[in-house]
Formats: structure tokens, C-alpha cells, sequence
């Protein structure tokens, strides 16, 4: 109840893609039951790019599915097929829960995996090759494209950011002058306290009421 996805319009930019871009790239969201999200998926506006599956010997009772809102967001939805109460995954609480992972590209995953975990005291993960299916087709890379992957865990039960290491080829994302940029364009985080991040604020935090902020001190 205390997680949203802020919907903003902007003005569309010529030639964007998923998936093939450093940024927020994904939002990951559980759910309760693939089959059943699945099949009223179907007649909606998304695309899907995945079809159901099981995350392989690894997470063999964790399946996802992947797919592409009409402005090119992406989606992940996520399920526990197997013990709940034994899962690294929240509790989803409805058919559609909340957001639990936030997937962030960029073209060099130590500096990032390091300045996040250095900022926000996020445990740290190992760093390892991808398939990256999804963005191997986005981008029609070559079979010798080296993607990689890590994680960084938060504090509370399931909540992670997943770091994207692309090749040498996806760019910064454009945008439509003073707007934000297409798909997903950018990602909110409750801290303990502002001050105590050693951070370089764009501006002054200051207090912002409504429903997300409930009247808290906000920075980007």
C-alpha cells in the first residue's frame, strides 16, 4: 500500500526502444498467479517480449514473465511457485503486488555496483554473466556481446536493484527537451535520513505532501 508507479506524460521520442539504452530499464513487480495475470494479459495493451517461465536450475520455483507498456516501459512480473515462507521474494498480497526490484543498465557495472552500494550502504552482490535475452534482441547484438549482472539487497525482505552491465553499444537515453525520458524515467527510494547520505542534492530537500510523500523531506 506504501509503493506506486507514477505515471508522466511526456512528449514521444523518435526512434526510442526498450531495453536498448543505460537508465532505469525495468520495474519489477510481484505477483500471485502467472497463469492467471497471463491469460488477462492477453487482450490488453501490453506486448509480451517473455512468456512464463521458471528462472532455471538456479531459482527453479521462481517464474516470470516480461512485458512492454504502450510507451515502451518494461515490466517484469514475478512469482514463488514453491514455499512462500522460505522465499527471497515479499509477499505479493494480490494477484498484482508492488514493485520489488528496480533495474538500472549502465556500461560499466563495478563503478556503478560501487557507487550505489557506497551511497546507501547496500550489501553488495557478485557480479556475473547474463544471457540477457531480452536486451541480446532489443539491441540485435552479436553472439560475443558480454552482458553482466549483479544485485544489491536493501533493508527490507525481498527489495533489491538489479545492475545491467551492457556492451559497448547502448547509449544514454534521449528525451524531448525539459521532459523526462521515455520508459522508465526514474526511480524513488525511502531512506532513513537525507542528511546523513553524502550526497549531491540537484536542489534543497524540502517537505512534499500527497498520497507517495505523506508530507516527508525529498531530494533527487
Amino acid at each position: 500500500p506504501d509503493v506506486f508507479i507514477r505515471a508522466v506524460a511526456v512528449d514521444p521520442v523518435p526512434g526510442y526502444r526498450a531495453l536498448t539504452t543505460w537508465g532505469w530499464n525495468a520495474i519489477e513487480i510481484i505477483i500471485d498467479d502467472i497463469e492467471a495475470l497471463h491469460a488477462r494479459l492477453k487482450n490488453s495493451p501490453f506486448e509480451f517480449i517473455g512468456q512464463p517461465a521458471s528462472l532455471g536450475v538456479r531459482y527453479p520455483t521462481i517464474h516470470a514473465m516480461q512485458v512492454k507498456g504502450p510507451s515502451e516501459e518494461v515490466l517484469y512480473l514475478t512469482t514463488e511457485t514453491g514455499d512462500r515462507t522460505k522465499s527471497s521474494l515479499p509477499l505479493p498480497g494480490a494477484l498484482v503486488g508492488r514493485p520489488f526490484i528496480m533495474v538500472v543498465a549502465g556500461p560499466d557495472i563495478e563503478t556503478m555496483g560501487s557507487w550505489y552500494a557506497d551511497a546507501f550502504n547496500m550489501m553488495r552482490q557478485p557480479i556475473n554473466p547474463s544471457l540477457a535475452t531480452l536486451t541480446r534482441t532489443a539491441q540485435a547484438a552479436p553472439a560475443e556481446a558480454a552482458y553482466t549482472i549483479s544485485l544489491l539487497s536493501m533493508a527490507q525482505h525481498g527489495n533489491m536493484l538489479q545492475l545491467d552491465g551492457f556492451p559497448s553499444g547502448p547509449k544514454a537515453r534521449p528525451s524531448a527537451l525539459g521532459q523526462l525520458p521515455p520508459g522508465v524515467a526514474m526511480t524513488s527510494f525511502d531512506v532513513k535520513s537525507l542528511d546523513a547520505l553524502k550526497l549531491k542534492y540537484l536542489a534543497t530537500p524540502q517537505k512534499l505532501g500527497g498520497t507517495a510523500y505523506g508530507n516527508a523531506r525529498v531530494a533527487t
